[in-house]
């Protein structure tokens, strides 16, 4: 008589080969108010390859085996090479070929930073460790485009669709990567610390060669064809350099990888530490404006932070309520139980609030050359939306793995890796208290901008008495002391987050969600724990609109 002892049954099948860009109805009316029909149209291609079988296998496979560090060849040369599965060039190769690298600068058609922002974070829900070295190559053309003669040798690979792996100097690259060099062991976010020293090899000066000779404690994707890199001349004066991998004459740049970071998450990406040896760079930028130079590289790679973490929660809850439809539990379906479907309510309202976000953003910094506004939810929103949705991500990813009970934290399962990405973001780019005080630097730097923003959120707080009071607060806020505004800096941003968020549900989801995201994250401001909806929503139709059946 055979065993019947392990018999499966009432478990979730696994979610593949959906379309992630058509299941997501908040993204893809935002798309289609900014876009033409073809971005629509190739954005759910792009969401149908992502949700392949075949996709989510190369994704998981990039993460169950990391990157190995190979400092030299069978014949004892120094190579620093660095081997990467199969499966991260699969996920590499996607996003080349979709644009995701340099879509909103080689791209001059209308909508394209909105169809960027739709597919990286499309991207993320699949594989977020790749999103690491596009975004650093993304956000260095806005300054390789300001060195005519540099951009011209860089354009076509920086532009590139095709997706080329091999280690080889850029002259013979089919696309490029750059990646960047800031962080140093003593420093961390205090890069004025930096020990890193540059040397002219003759004269001194913007476009003029130097010898670089020091140490990066994080060196982002150390494979990349080349790096921006901070570093002091003389006492004073920090610069910005551009250091390539491989020198003009064709050898390998002094760059020393002594090892690749053992990390929480981000697993399928390298992350090294370096050492120059009178490392070949060109110094790029204004000489000592090395600092104000990579910030505005930084302003970019923040942005892409959002859509990350914008892409994860996305992807947590798509995973949660696909779950709880499938599982039977005390006699019914877990999404028809009333706490169970306030939590995943709650988290729908949450992935909602932060898609307009990001789409509004990526909107910003399309039109901020000419509008007020825009310039500032590029400029102060961004360090604000960075700093809310990246903290918010860690928490939410943590719940929706929860209602997935204990299968939802075995590493068989996606969400451990989900939950595992989410603290990155945070603290990559600027911490939450960089973001918080680069928020209030803002304000006070462009108070024009400044003020149209809070116009902007006064018109939405004028028309809603539970918003009154927390909109006169963040003005008495912005009236205090420095020391003051300081203390109350992660107060004031994440309000200026939730009224966006607010204002934009208002204009852009049905009702009933907009109702429902106010009347939960503004009593108290912080929304704590998910599923602690008011009652008397109409908490299947939020939950039904998050993930259509």
């Amino acid at each position: 008589m055979p065993w019947t002892t392990h018999r499966v049954f009432n478990v979730a099948p696994d979610l593949a080969d959906y379309n992630l860009y058509q299941r997501d109805l908040a993204l893809r009316e935002a798309v289609q108010r900014h876009c033409s029909r073809a971005r629509d149209e190739a954005l759910s291609r792009y969401g149908a390859t992502l949700g392949r079988q075949e996709t989510l296998q190369a994704a998981d496979d990039a993460n169950r085996h990391p990157p190995e560090l190979r400092t030299h060849d069978p014949q004892g040369h120094r190579i620093d090479s660095i081997h990467y599965h199969p499966g991260w060039h699969h996920m590499m190769r996607l996003l080349r070929e979709q644009g995701l690298v340099s879509q909103p600068f080689s791209d001059s058609e209308p909508g394209a930073w909105s169809a960027y922002a739709a597919g990286f974070s499309m991207h993320g829900q699949i594989e977020a460790g790749s999103q690491c070295p596009a975004s650093m190559t993304f956000a260095s053309i806005a300054l390789l485009r300001e060195e005519p003669e540099l951009f011209a040798d860089l354009r076509p690979g920086l532009y590139s669709r095709t997706y080329d792996a091999r280690d080889v100097p850029i002259p013979g690259k089919g696309s490029l990567l750059i990646g960047m060099g800031m962080t140093e062991k003593q420093g961390g976010s205090d890069v004025r610390s930096n020990q890193t020293v540059a040397t002219p090899i003759a004269a001194a000066g913007r476009g003029q060669a130097y010898a670089l000779t020091g140490h990066k404690w994080f060196f982002s994707a150390p494979a990349s064809d080349a790096h921006l890199v901070v570093a002091r001349e003389g006492a004073e004066r920090i610069s910005c350099f551009y250091v390539p991998r491989f020198l003009p004459d064709g050898s390998r740049n002094a760059i020393r990888i002594q090892r690749l970071k053992d990390k929480l998450g981000n697993r399928s990406n390298a992350s090294g530490e370096v050492e120059f040896q009178d490392a070949w760079g060109i110094l790029i930028g204004e000489e000592g404006q090395g600092i104000r130079t990579i910030i505005r590289m930084a302003a970019h790679t923040r942005l892409n932070c959002v859509m990350g973490s914008t892409g994860l929660m996305r992807q947590a809850l798509s995973q949660a309520i696909h779950h709880c439809r499938h599982r039977q539990a005390f006699g019914g379906a877990l999404v028809d139980k009333p706490l169970m479907r306030n939590v995943l309510a709650d988290l729908a309202l949450e992935s909602e609030a932060a898609t307009l976000l990001m789409m509004r953003l990526a909107q910003a910094f399309e039109h901020s050359d000419d509008n007020r506004l825009d310039q500032a939810y590029a400029r102060i929103m961004t360090p604000a939306a960075k700093l809310w949705l990246c903290k918010r991500a860690i928490a939410y990813c943590a719940e929706a793995m929860e209602t997935l009970g204990g299968n939802g934290y075995v590493e068989e399962c996606v969400m451990p890796r989900l939950l595992r990405e989410t603290p990155v973001n945070s603290i990559w780019e600027g911490s939450g208290n960089i973001m918080a005080l680069d928020v209030l630097r803002a304000i006070q730097r462009e108070p024009e901008a400044a003020g149209r923003l809070l116009s902007d959120l006064q018109q939405l707080c004028a028309s809603d008495t539970q918003l009154t009071d927390k909109f006169q607060w963040l003005r008495q806020a912005l009236r205090s002391t420095q020391q003051e505004q300081e203390c109350n800096a992660r107060r004031i941003a994440g309000l200026l987050v939730l009224l966006a968020q607010a204002l934009l549900m208002r204009r852009h989801a049905p009702q009933a969600s907009a109702d429902a995201f106010i009347a939960s994250r503004f009593p108290g401001e912080s929304p704590g724990i998910a599923g602690t909806l008011p009652s008397g929503l109409a908490l299947e139709a939020i939950i039904e609109r998050a993930w259509p059946v």
